[in-house]
């Protein structure tokens, strides 16, 4: 849970730079962290996983969207759209700066005067029923082994924060880091904090924590699927590629990183024209708003 029932943005970024940072501050600052009475075994280690593709098959936010679907809450005709921008960015792999400008200010539209107890109780039942069966058993297993090594294990997605914690807690992690988005009492505003979660936002993100949890980075792991979080995955010792898609997986290859992938042959052939992280940053945000849209008061 966002430690404050008022969050707020304290100005509007002027650059990118400017909007990673707030992102990644915002995102280490709603993290959940362990309650147990029990401290970890080795407090200064720890794990970071991206979602989408990495942990879960396919983007954690489309699902939630085909969910509310099902539950007439929108219009075939949104969906539709969601999945064509979710195609575009998969397809060609790069991202366009109008692109992710327009499906950010969509999807704030649909968000706003929304409350976030909506979107949790959203959450927690639609990943019962589409989300769960599509954690990739080996991922799984490998945070298990970070935990089970008395480490603590925190999802670095670019996917909303409450729905991030709902996985995290799932799946009985540390917690999770998402993009925030600003509410006052509860109520979204239709603002984001800095900008979603995604690429240097993630590193920032992963640096306040540890900095907060007094981390050594050097003894750290982190787990992708997209070579957009390469600022992510280099600032630990111990990166490693999961499901990776042709630009990470060479060069993992050429760094000697651990490379794991659980997909099966076909699936892994076309990886090359997946940009994954791209597509879930986008399609989070087109498809939480749209996922909301028919719900709007």
């Amino acid at each position: 849970m966002v430690p404050s029932e008022r969050l707020r943005t304290p100005r509007t970024p002027r650059n990118l730079q400017q909007r990673s940072t707030l992102a990644g501050e915002a995102a280490a600052a709603a993290a959940e962290v362990e309650s147990a009475l029990v401290l970890p075994q080795d407090p200064e280690a720890a794990a970071f996983f991206d979602v989408d593709n990495t942990v879960m098959q396919g983007a954690s936010i489309f699902h939630l969207a085909r969910g509310l679907h099902r539950r007439e809450f929108f219009t075939t005709r949104d969906i539709l759209n969601a999945a064509w921008k979710q195609a575009y960015f998969r397809v060609v792999g790069v991202e366009d700066p109008e692109h992710v400008a327009e499906a950010r200010a969509s999807a704030l539209g649909f968000i706003e005067g929304h409350t976030v107890k909506e979107l949790q109780d959203l959450g927690e039942e639609i990943f019962d029923e589409a989300m769960a069966h599509r954690i990739w058993p080996g991922t799984r297993a490998l945070a298990q082994l970070h935990l089970d090594q008395g480490q603590r294990v925190w999802l670095v997605t670019a996917a909303p924060i409450e729905i991030a914690q709902i996985i995290a807690r799932r799946l009985g992690l540390t917690g999770a880091m998402g993009t925030v988005a600003e509410h006052v009492d509860g109520v979204y505003t239709g603002r984001l904090v800095g900008d979603m979660l995604h690429g240097p936002a993630k590193s920032e993100a992963i640096r306040a924590l540890a900095a907060r949890e007094s981390l050594d980075l050097s003894r750290c792991s982190a787990y992708s699927d997209s070579f957009n979080d390469l600022p992510m995955l280099t600032m630990v010792g111990d990166p490693c590629a999961i499901n990776p898609d042709a630009k990470l997986r060479a060069y993992a290859r050429e760094h000697g990183w651990r490379v794991h992938d659980y997909r099966t042959g076909r699936k892994a052939a076309r990886a090359g024209l997946v940009v994954g992280a791209v597509a879930g940053a986008v399609t989070g945000a087109v498809a939480a708003g749209v996922s909301l849209r028919g719900r709007r008061r």
